[in-house]
């Protein structure tokens, strides 16, 4: 008699578990609460172990009648939690979709305004400031025949200066301009002395990426030809163009090498301490006017060419290259 009422005490523990659990479980609200009555009801320490542990009372044959029904309750319980979780998941996914839906036939509550890219905005100051000089603007395909971008530069197939600019030849004696010079040359084959033009564009080497090199990049060429000019003429324009973009900062020319111009000169700017390299200058060579049709003793001129992400990095004090062509609306807000 012993047996018979703790078996029914056990089974009467079930049932009732079963019941309340299965209240429990639907009022669930959450996942999380959801997982704390699992582990409440099933886990090591849970209300079913625990009505399991008083089976040590029963007898060898009341043993397996308990156990059978724990069993099946176990596997009731796992259903209606199993059920219970995906319910919660959907409603879940609902709201969050119901809250994150886009009304676009709503009024809208303000436009956001949008950001000049930097490297823009410093082309379009470069060229004002020498349109301010009486320049006018020139531009050129990015596509170039081998003798624009070299030979009538005077840069022959074999001339050593073609090593100083790595490009990227598409066959076909065509290839991308590794500089905007070529500009030069065929608004001086369409247009005669006198000139002067500024030309801006894209420029294409084969450079290694990092922090200062790009295989893209932007270049300003400046170009003037006409009677009388000498490199005193080039030395003013480039110092008041200078001037007006960084203000009073000491300026330095350097001898230097290019094979369409002589004599050639690097020009240096002396910012936040140190003296950084910030464009190439130098009279027309004779031998570029000569192949233009142009007589050198009448006609002479100077060439100036300058990279706008050097000038775009000094100015807002950028320290990365790369900046400009990632995209990022967090770099691109601040300007």
């Amino acid at each position: 008699m012993k047996f018979e009422n703790s078996l029914t005490q056990l089974t009467d523990q079930l049932e009732l578990l079963e019941a309340e659990a299965a209240l429990e479980i639907d009022a669930a609200k959450d996942s999380v609460s959801l997982e704390k009555i699992r582990v409440g009801l099933l886990g090591k320490k849970g209300r079913l172990s625990s009505v399991l542990g008083a089976m040590a009372s029963l007898s060898n044959q009341e043993r397996p009648i308990v156990g059978q029904r724990a069993n099946l309750l176990k596997k009731h319980l796992q259903t209606l939690l199993s059920e219970r979780l995906e319910l919660l998941k959907a409603q879940a996914m609902t709201e969050r979709l119901e809250s994150e839906t886009l009304d676009v036939t709503a009024t809208p509550t303000g436009i956001p305004f949008g950001h000049r890219h930097p490297l823009i905005t410093t082309t379009e100051n470069i060229v004002d400031l020498f349109c301010g000089l009486g320049y006018s603007v020139a531009e050129g395909p990015e596509i170039e025949t081998d003798e624009y971008n070299f030979t009538a530069l005077n840069i022959p197939e074999d001339h050593p200066a073609r090593d100083m600019q790595d490009t990227f030849y598409l066959g076909a004696e065509r290839l991308l301009r590794t500089h905007t010079s070529p500009v030069q040359i065929r608004y001086l084959k369409e247009n005669r002395p006198p000139v002067r033009i500024v030309a801006p564009g894209r420029v294409y080497r084969r450079d290694a990426v990092d922090a200062t090199h790009s295989p893209v990049f932007h270049q300003v060429e400046v170009l003037a030809i006409d009677e009388g000019l000498d490199f005193s003429h080039l030395r003013g324009t480039v110092m008041a163009f200078l001037t007006a973009f960084f203000g009073d900062l000491p300026v330095r020319f350097r001898a230097s090498y290019f094979p369409f111009t002589e004599p050639s000169a690097e020009v240096d700017v002396q910012w936040r301490g140190r003296w950084l390299e910030v464009m190439g200058c130098g009279m027309v060579d004779p031998a570029v006017l000569e192949g233009l049709g142009l007589d050198p003793e009448r006609w002479s001129g100077f060439a100036a060419g300058l990279g706008v992400e050097r000038f775009c990095m000094v100015r807002h004090g950028i320290d990365d290259i790369r900046r400009f062509y990632t995209s990022d609306l967090r770099f691109l807000e601040q300007f």
